[in-house]
């Protein structure tokens, strides 16, 4: 079944609407059921009474913009779901869950479990678990992932170098703690990454992230929340990470950039014997130099000894790595810097060691955290009012201009997080 066509009986109201407003019209598209337990593949899969019974309905179907594929919850698959097919800015192709109980789940060890390879689709409500490499793989653009959820990935998330303008959001990335290369020596083992981003221009904000962790016999553990590698101009937003690794790693390889990240209102805490919030690295570096990562308004406790803040080395400039408006407790280093140092301002760190010469209005305190998970100021907190004002190009444009429970900043913001 093709989506509706302009009929006779649509052309007078056409005729009505301007030529330059007729290509932002959304004509209604066909909606296609898929039900693992009750379909049939044999069936029409345009209602609920009649669903197909398996994703190669779907893989084959050619999709147009404007469709809808609804996917029965409690319905369990093996991968991969290929979405190949294009939508269009004002006609997306849709992809959700619809009934009651646990998300579809898609998983299987042979494949990567959802592949979008074409643009504009607005995914929502499937979990990719236990896929052979990553349970969601982005290659096109403008298509947006909203309430997924991944887990036990080596990946749960990857933005392919081809994958730009996407969005993730308010989704559940948990325990992908699989390791893709895992050998001894070489420093070349990789792996558990909530998300991995090697596209530019992609927006990552309201996840919850944990468990991107796990051994490696090169560093004994490796992992991260969200890595960065020769993706440019990448926004990671209002996340919460608990017990990864690292919140965020990011690399270049020569010839190439990871130039523009910006990490703003992500909350960061974990309970693990060793951690980081950030590491990134300049020219000296075999991946790096990492250029222009900006660091504002984030919340950070890791209290094991063995922990760092943030570490920019291998030649470490202002033009490397700015940090404002943040709050860090470490139990082992605040932060590391070499050659001309980073450019920081407006932050408050609690730490056993300091390797960085502290910016305009950073202090060495007790921020007076609710709790160990609670990462909110109590009153009298010195970071509240701490944070100096920045314009809206420090945190990734002005719709992202607001706390992680969505308050606004004032003209004297308070460092982290979280407003008061």
């Amino acid at each position: 079944m093709t989506p509706v066509a302009v009929t006779a009986a649509l052309l007078p109201v056409l005729s009505a609407v301007p030529a330059a407003a007729q290509g932002s019209l959304r004509l209604a598209g066909t909606t296609y059921y898929v039900d693992s337990r009750a379909g049939d593949d044999s069936a029409a899969g345009t209602s609920a009474g009649a669903p197909w019974k398996s994703l190669d309905m779907v893989n084959a179907a050619g999709l147009k913009p404007g469709d809808t594929v609804r996917i029965k919850r409690g319905s369990s698959f093996s991968g991969p779901l290929t979405l190949e097919a294009g939508g269009t800015a004002a006609s997306p192709i849709t992809i959700q869950a619809y009934g009651s109980g646990a998300l579809p789940k898609i998983s299987g060890a042979d494949d990567d479990c959802v592949l979008v390879k074409g643009s504009y689709w607005h995914i929502s409500g499937l979990r990719a678990a236990g896929c052979r490499w990553a349970g969601f793989q982005i290659d096109g653009d403008h298509n947006e992932l909203v309430k997924v959820q991944a887990d036990h990935n080596i990946a749960g998330v990857y933005i392919t170098p081809t994958g730009s303008h996407n969005t993730l959001r308010d989704s559940v990335l948990t325990d992908n703690n699989r390791m893709s290369v895992n050998d001894e020596g070489g420093d070349n083992d990789s792996g558990a990454f909530g998300v991995l981003l090697q596209g530019d221009d992609n927006l990552v904000t309201g996840n919850t992230i944990t468990g991107g962790f796990a051994k490696s016999k090169d560093y004994g553990a490796d992992g991260s929340a969200v890595e960065v590698f020769n993706g440019d101009r990448n926004r990671i937003t209002h996340n919460t990470a608990k017990n990864n690794e690292t919140f965020t790693e990011l690399g270049a390889q020569k010839g190439k950039t990871a130039t523009g990240n910006v990490f703003a209102f992500n909350v960061v805490t974990s309970t693990r014997s060793r951690g980081s919030f950030l590491i990134t690295r300049g020219p000296h570096h075999v991946v790096g130099p990492v250029k222009g990562t900006i660091a504002v308004h984030n919340s950070v406790y890791l209290p094991a000894r063995n922990t760092i803040g943030w570490s920019c080395h291998d030649g470490c400039s202002p033009s490397i790595l700015k940090l404002r408006n943040n709050v860090i407790v470490v139990g082992g280093q605040a932060g590391f810097e070499d050659g001309k140092g980073a450019d920081e301002a407006g932050s408050v760190y609690k730490a056993r060691s300091v390797r960085f010469k502290l910016g305009p209005k950073s202090v060495m305190a007790d921020p007076r955290f609710v709790s160990r998970t609670d990462l909110r100021l109590r009153p009298g907190s010195p970071a509240l009012g701490r944070g100096v004002t920045l314009s809206p190009s420090w945190y990734g444009g002005k719709a992202l201009g607001k706390d992680i429970t969505g308050k606004p900043l004032t003209r004297t913001p308070d460092a982290g997080a979280y407003q008061h």
